[in-house]
């Protein structure tokens, strides 16, 4: 009864049908993700309009200095290993990569999308935990408690001047968009193993 009924919320939207298999459940995780991804590009890019021409150069070279917190998150390298991957592999990175956003996500910059981005990443959390146990057929390798937990992004709690702060926003908000775009990446492919397509190739 609990298994239907998160899949009945994370259908919402989606279609008024009940999901019937793991391939129906891709496709909404894969639909939510590339919503998150889509979102993710347009914040950044609101938040790179309002920047003079040489705050949003030194802000990208510092970011090309930095990693963000997620990269404690063990993934892929290139495409060719992200189609080596198998479809468990690839669904418990991207639990771990949408999991490690549920907090920060609360101080991304905006106006009502912000607002949006922390239950859109906790649904899609939940049906992806849902595709791992479907597609574990019975091994336990995937342990719930055992998601890295990862410390809020940057110095959250501290008063930063102007600088610090722009610097803030603008990791929070490429590394946002980052992430989104793995978890799309590893969605998508995880899908086109379990459909009934040639080429699944990036």
């Amino acid at each position: 009864m609990d298994k239907v009924l998160l899949l009945s919320v994370l259908s919402l939207g989606v279609s008024c049908q009940p999901i019937t298999d793991s391939q129906r459940l891709f496709s909404i995780a894969v639909s939510r993700v590339q919503h998150l991804h889509l979102l993710a590009q347009r914040l950044l890019t609101d938040f790179e309009s309002s920047l003079q021409t040489e705050e949003q150069r030194q802000l990208n070279k510092i970011f090309l200095q930095d990693f963000c917190n997620s990269d404690y998150i063990v993934s892929p390298i290139d495409k060719h290993e992200t189609q080596r991957s198998s479809v468990l592999k690839l669904l418990s990175i991207s639990y771990r990569l949408v999991e490690s956003w549920e907090f920060p996500s609360r101080s991304l910059v905006g106006s009502s999308p912000r607002n949006q981005i922390s239950p859109k990443l906790s649904e899609l959390r939940t049906g992806i935990l849902l595709l791992i146990r479907a597609n574990q057929d019975g091994a336990e390798i995937f342990n719930d408690g055992a998601a890295v937990q990862l410390a809020p992004y940057g110095n959250y709690y501290q008063t930063l001047g102007d600088e610090e702060s722009l610097r803030r926003t603008y990791e929070l908000l490429a590394c946002f968009k980052k992430d989104m775009h793995k978890v799309d990446t590893y969605l998508t492919v995880a899908k086109c193993r379990l459909s009934t397509e040639a080429n699944c190739t990036l």
